[in-house]
């Protein structure tokens, strides 16, 4: 195994440093990939694993203007190493979050739904009653991104893998606030027709598989539509038909949320509204927090190997 619990000293407080008490962090998919070395961030060793979680503020140095003691902060950006139970961070690695919202929407806050909520505002101009079709719909961006259309009025389209629980799952992505839930092979089937005699087509399609999901996905898009690619799960390329390209000029693009903060570090206004919207739709019971299974940190190696499993419904967050 790759990872080890360790005891460590704290290090001494800076001028514009923060020490901050861990309460809980997720373990993402991306956070094992980082760890496998597979993705595009690689963190100097020896590394604290984690992206994402929330803690609180117990001690600032002389020079730390917007943050006091008992405050709530997430990372501002990816890399911070979450997995920890207290740790001394520059001030501007750390962005308050309301103490008003509950420890876990909190702790899975700064990656899927800001993810989800980017992802809806920045390709297409959606109105109410525009609709966006989305594969892995059950993961925790899909399930933001259904919170997030239902909260503007937009219909979603969400494509799952079929698998033995699929009426139980179905159930709660409706619950959700889904408009449609089908499997990968019904995107083929001519029933799709009749989802499309009461909504329009998708103007917006997100992708995080890859493959034929994403191939036959494409296939429902408006003509001049867009679909983000955030994600590579089937770890295949995306295959887009030519004519797709020439008689609908459909539009790909890409996103990486931990791109989007690189290019937004300075805009603290965009992170700042995106932050305050999110927590609103909170505090309105408009966005949950996904399904989670609270692990204390001593049995992180649970944790991981739960994480990897195939269909997994429920996301592990380690309590620090």
């Amino acid at each position: 195994s790759l990872f080890r619990l360790k005891d460590l000293e704290v290090p001494k407080l800076g001028d514009t440093d923060v020490h901050v008490k861990m309460l809980a962090a997720p373990i993402n998919p991306a956070d094992v990939n980082m760890i496998q070395g597979t993705y595009a961030i690689l963190s100097p060793l020896p590394a604290v694993g984690g992206n994402e979680g929330v803690g609180e503020v117990l001690e600032v140095g002389s020079g730390v203007t917007a943050l006091e003691p008992g405050d709530w902060v997430i990372p501002a950006n990816a890399g911070l190493g979450t997995w920890r139970t207290r740790g001394v961070f520059p001030e501007e690695m750390l962005l308050k979050v309301p103490r008003d919202i509950p420890v876990l929407c909190a702790a899975t806050l700064s990656v899927n739904p800001c993810t989800a909520f980017r992802m809806l505002a920045d390709f297409e101009t959606l109105a109410p009653g525009d609709s966006i079709i989305q594969n892995a719909a059950n993961s925790g961006v899909g399930q933001a991104v259904i919170q997030i259309a239902r909260a503007s009025a937009i219909k979603t389209i969400n494509v799952v893998r079929d698998r033995p629980d699929l009426p139980q799952l179905v159930e709660r992505l409706m619950a959700l606030g889904a408009d449609h839930v089908v499997t990968e092979e019904m995107l083929r089937k001519p029933e799709m027709k009749d989802i499309f005699k009461s909504i329009p087509k998708p103007r917006l399609a997100l992708n995080c598989v890859g493959g034929k999901s994403t191939t036959e996905m494409l296939r429902h898009l408006q003509p001049k539509g867009t679909m983000v690619t955030y994600g590579g799960m089937a770890k295949q390329p995306v295959m887009v038909p030519v004519s797709a390209f020439i008689f609908r000029d459909v539009r790909l693009r890409g996103f990486w949320m931990t791109q989007w903060r690189k290019d937004h570090a300075q805009d603290r206004e965009s992170v700042a509204g995106m932050m305050d919207s999110l927590c609103q739709l909170i505090r309105r019971g408009q966005l949950s927090a996904p399904a989670c299974t609270e692990v204390p940190l001593q049995d992180y190696k649970a944790a991981l190997e739960a994480t990897m499993k195939p269909f997994v419904s429920s996301k592990q967050i380690l309590l620090l």
